[in-house]
């Protein structure tokens, strides 16, 4: 029987859980909710387990960061006994449905959950072609998340990404596709292909990936071979106006991606649009 209990308990008692792969943003949805727990205070408590002399968050780091926000002494939590699997598997299905997960959160979550999973006992697939288990967990992890077993399973490739093109994915400067691709690369390779990235302004397309991880399996893929490939002109390019991140990041607030940001600017530049034609009216 799982022991559990319902507890009031001071924010700062619990502490996040080992390598949370979701990000806590600060932006206008958490914004909202500070506000909502104002006026309604935490209407749904969060799940925490036992360790040592605090508590481990399993759900709830969004509510905990607002709670904290407003200063309350306490939340409730139902603070339940489970096993590291357990808790790790609760902890991903508790915030998959969240909407705007960035790649990087869903990637890092998908593989947590499927190592949870095969510490369990479950078989998985993610490797071997020539065998076809009877029981697979990234496709039941796909059925749980309304993706595909293969969409599961590209997504886990990502974690392979050198933390500075995976940020690049984050941003939206790398599709999802050719990412997955650069994933083959080597580390080496691709701080190679980041560094080329950034003093070309160039961000290699899919075709242009596979190019890259093909040569990578032949052990040819040579610093040259990586600037000519990156440098060539793509079909149907269009002429873009790129700015920096780094040089808007002070602009806004500190975990806003660079799509945020790209949308937060369009609606800046509309409303002086539209202000500038009452004017002229």
């Amino acid at each position: 029987m799982v022991k559990e209990f319902i507890s009031q308990l001071p924010p700062d008692k619990l502490t996040p859980f080992a390598k949370h792969p979701y990000q806590v943003r600060e932006d206008a949805a958490m914004d909202e909710l500070v506000e909502s727990i104002r006026v309604h205070g935490v209407l749904s408590p969060l799940l925490a387990r036992p360790k040592g002399e605090s508590y481990e968050l399993v759900s709830g780091h969004r509510r905990r960061l607002a709670a904290q926000k407003l200063g309350l002494p306490t939340v409730p939590v139902l603070v339940r006994e489970m096993t590291d699997d357990e808790a790790v598997i609760l902890m991903v299905d508790s915030n998959l449905q969240r909407e705007n997960l960035l790649p990087s959160e869903k990637a890092f979550a998908y593989k947590m959950k499927l190592e949870a999973m095969n510490r369990q006992g479950r078989r998985t697939d993610l490797t071997s072609t020539t065998v076809v288990p009877k029981f697979r967990s990234n496709e039941v992890i796909g059925k749980e998340s309304g993706e595909s077993r293969e969409t599961v399973r590209r997504y886990i490739r990502l974690t392979n990404l050198v933390p500075p093109l995976l940020q690049m994915v984050d941003d939206g400067r790398i599709a999802f596709s050719p990412a997955v691709e650069l994933s083959y690369l080597t580390r080496d390779e691709q701080a190679e292909l980041w560094d080329l990235i950034g003093r070309e302004d160039a961000t290699p397309s899919l075709s242009q990936a596979l190019r890259m991880k093909q040569l990578s399996r032949e052990a040819k893929l040579t610093p040259e071979v990586l600037y000519a490939i990156l440098t060539e002109e793509k079909p149907n390019q269009k002429e873009q106006i790129r700015i920096k991140t780094e040089s808007l990041r002070k602009y806004f607030p500190r975990n806003y991606s660079a799509q945020q940001m790209e949308r937060e600017i369009i609606k800046l530049l509309e409303a002086r649009y539209r202000a500038k034609n009452r004017g002229e009216r």
